[in-house]
C-alpha cells in the first residue's frame, strides 16, 4: 500500500486557467444548480452541526496532494458530452479530484435524515458527498454530478468526509454493472486516487490501518431520497417538505403537474412505489444484496444507490446478508429486501401525510408496490427458467429455491448453465442430473441426496419447456440470466492489485463487467464460482459500512 500512496501523477502546471477560489477561469460546460431554488443554509464552513430549514449547505471539496486517474466510465462520459481528450486532460483531473472546480459547479452538501436498522437516526446528510451540479446530457436529460470522498461536509458527524480505495473501486465497478445487467441505478464516471492515506477499522474491531484514498464521481439524474423528505416532517417543517415535493415532482416528474392538485402527491408517491417495485424485482433477479436499505439509501427514482456492504448470492440461501453490521438481525438480507423496501416506502408516505388532508390516498401507492413487485418478480423469475409468466407458479417456484439451498448450488451459475440443459434426460437420468449440478455446488457431496426432491420438480419443468419454442426459450434464458456478476472476490481482487499500484485488473474486470450477458470464452475465470480462500477473507464474503 505504501506504494500507492506515492504513484499519483501530477500533470502539467495549468494556473493560467485558475482564477480566485480555486476555480478555473474557463467553462467548457454550463453546470445547472437545482438545490439552489430551494433554501440553502447561511452557515457556509464545514464544521458538523445540525441544519434546519435548508435542503443543502455550501462547502468546498478538500484539495488532495497527488491526484490520479484510476477508471473512467466510457459510456457516461459519453452521456454527459465528455470528450476521451478531457476526460485525460489535467483541468479533468483536478476538478474531479476536488482540487479546482470548473467555472459555475457550485459545491453543495445535501440534508437528509433517514431510518437505519428501522429506527430513526435524525440528521444525517451527504457526509462524503459533494454536489458539483447538473449537466445536459447528449440525450437531453439533466444528470446531477457529485463527489464522494472529496473531504468534510457538515453532515460528516465527526467523520475525515474522505473514502478509501477499497469502498470507492467497489462502487465505481457496481453501479457501472448494474447498469450493463439493465438494473435501474445511479452511474460512475469516473474513479481517482487521492495520493493520500486514509485511517480506516475495516472490521470495526479495535485495529485501524492506512489505506490508500479515493474518489468516485457519481451521477444521476437526481440524488433525492426518501430521508430527504423525511427530515422535514419530522421536524414539523411543512413549509420546506412542500417546497421539496413540488421541486422533486417539477424536476423528475413534470406529468403529475397535469393532475388536480390534489391528486398529485398520491399520484406521485404511486409512481415512486413503482419504480421501487421494479428495482427491487430486479435485484433480486441477479441475486444483489444491497445490504443496507436504510430509508436514507433509497431513491426516489427507484434508482439503487449507495453502494455500500453490498454482495451477490452465491449459494441460494435466502437469509444471507453481505453486512457483518447485520449479521445477527438479517434485516436487509436477500430474501427480506421486498419486505423492507415496503416498509421504507411506508416511511416515505407517514412523511408526505403531513401535507394530506386526508393521507388514506398514500395507501393506493403501497399497494402498488405490491401489485408490481409481485408481477414482476413473477415474470423474471419464470424468465430465468425460459418460461413465459402467463400464469401463477409461486409455489413451483419456492420448491426449487428450496431444492437450490438444500443443495448449495450457485445462483448465478446455475440459471445461466440451464441453456445447456438436456431437458429429456435430467428428470430420468439421476447420473446425468448429479453431473450437470454437481459443478456448481459449494458442497457436492450433498447433491446425491437431493435427487428425490429434484426429479418430479424436473419432470414438471420439462413438460413446461417443451411447450415453449427452444429458440424463444433459449432467447428469454440469456436475457433474463448474466454469466458474469461482480462478486465480492472479484472485487476484492482488483482493489488488491489497485492497492499494489496495478491497474489491469481492475481494466479487464470493468471491461467484462460492460457486457454480462454475452458468453465471452476469453473471460471465464471471471464467471468462476467463490474460491475456497474467499469464502472467510473480509471484502470476500461479508462487509462492513466503514469506507
Amino acid at each position: 500500500m505504501p506504494g500507492f500512496f506515492s504513484c499519483g501523477l501530477r500533470s502539467p502546471n495549468h494556473s493560467r486557467r485558475i482564477g480566485q477560489n480555486g476555480q478555473m477561469s474557463q467553462a467548457p460546460f454550463r453546470f445547472e444548480h437545482p438545490f439552489l431554488d430551494l433554501p440553502v443554509d447561511p452557515v457556509t464552513s464545514s464544521h458538523t452541526r445540525q441544519v434546519t430549514g435548508a435542503l443543502s449547505s455550501q462547502v468546498l471539496p478538500t484539495p488532495v496532494a497527488a491526484p490520479r486517474l484510476l477508471a473512467q466510465a466510457f459510456e457516461v462520459a459519453a452521456l454527459l458530452g465528455f470528450e476521451d481528450s478531457l476526460v485525460h486532460s489535467d483541468e479533468f483531473l483536478q476538478a474531479f479530484a476536488g482540487n479546482r472546480l470548473w467555472p459555475q459547479m457550485q459545491a453543495l452538501a445535501s440534508n437528509y435524515g433517514g431510518h437505519q436498522f428501522g429506527h430513526w437516526a435524525g440528521q444525517l446528510g451527504d457526509g462524503r458527498a459533494i454536489h458539483l451540479g447538473a449537466l445536459v446530457g447528449s440525450d437531453g436529460r439533466h444528470f446531477e454530478l457529485q463527489l464522494k470522498g472529496a473531504g468534510p461536509t457538515p453532515y460528516s458527524r465527526g467523520s475525515d468526509g474522505r473514502a478509501v480505495l477499497r469502498s470507492s473501486l467497489r462502487e465505481f465497478l457496481c453501479s457501472e454493472a448494474m447498469a450493463h445487467l439493465g438494473i435501474p441505478t445511479t452511474r460512475a464516471l469516473c474513479l481517482i486516487g487521492t495520493g493520500e492515506p486514509v485511517i480506516r477499522d475495516m472490521l470495526y474491531d479495535g485495529h485501524p490501518e492506512a489505506e490508500p484514498g479515493a474518489i468516485v464521481c457519481r451521477v444521476a439524474s437526481s440524488f433525492l431520497r426518501f430521508g430527504h423528505f423525511e427530515l422535514p416532517a419530522r421536524r414539523g417543517d411543512v413549509v420546506l417538505l412542500q417546497q421539496l415535493v413540488d421541486a422533486a415532482i417539477t424536476r423528475e416528474f413534470q406529468h403529475v403537474l397535469t393532475l388536480p392538485e390534489a391528486e398529485r402527491i398520491p399520484a406521485w408517491f404511486t409512481e415512486v412505489a413503482e419504480r421501487t417495485a421494479e428495482m427491487v424485482a430486479h435485484w433480486m433477479r441477479v441475486g444483489f444484496v444491497h445490504g443496507v436499505m436504510n430509508t436514507d439509501n433509497m431513491s426516489i427514482l427507484g434508482l439503487t444507490i449507495d453502494y455500500g456492504p453490498y454482495g451477490w448470492l452465491e449459494e441460494v440461501d435466502p437469509s444471507w446478508t453481505p453486512n457483518t453490521t447485520d449479521a445477527m438481525g438479517r434485516r436487509y438480507c436477500y430474501g427480506r429486501q421486498p419486505e423492507i423496501a415496503h416498509w421504507n416506502l411506508y416511511c416515505l408516505a407517514q412523511a408526505l401525510a403531513q401535507l394530506m388532508d386526508d393521507p388514506e390516498p398514500l395507501q393506493a401507492g403501497l399497494r402498488r408496490y405490491a401489485e408490481v413487485f409481485t408481477a414482476r418478480h413473477r415474470e423474471f423469475s419464470l424468465g430465468k427458467l425460459g418460461l413465459p409468466s402467463a400464469e401463477n407458479r409461486d409455489d413451483w417456484l419456492s420448491e426449487l429455491f428450496g431444492l437450490l439451498r438444500a443443495s448449495a448450488i450457485d445462483f448465478t451459475r446455475f440459471f445461466r448453465s440451464l441453456g445447456e440443459l438436456d431437458i429429456d434426460r435430467a428428470g430420468t437420468d439421476e447420473g446425468y442430473w448429479i453431473g450437470f449440478l454437481t459443478p456448481n455446488s459449494y458442497e457436492p457431496d450433498t447433491v446425491p441426496a437431493t435427487w428425490s426432491g429434484w426429479q418430479p420438480w424436473l419432470q414438471r419443468y420439462a413438460l413446461l419447456r417443451r411447450a415453449e419454442d427452444p429458440e424463444v426459450v433459449r432467447s428469454r434464458l440469456v436475457r433474463h440470466n448474466p454469466k458474469f456478476v461482480f462478486r465480492n472476490y472479484l472485487a476484492q481482487q482488483a482493489i488488491d492489485a489497485a492497492a499494489a499500484g496495478d491497474l489491469s485488473v481492475l481494466e479487464r474486470l470493468h471491461e467484462v463487467l460492460r457486457r454480462p450477458y454475452d458468453d465471452q470464452p476469453d473471460a471465464e475465470a471471471f464467471a468462476a464460482m467463490r474460491p475456497d480462500w474467499a469464502r472467510r477473507k473480509p471484502g470476500c464474503s461479508m462487509l462492513s459500512c466503514s469506507s
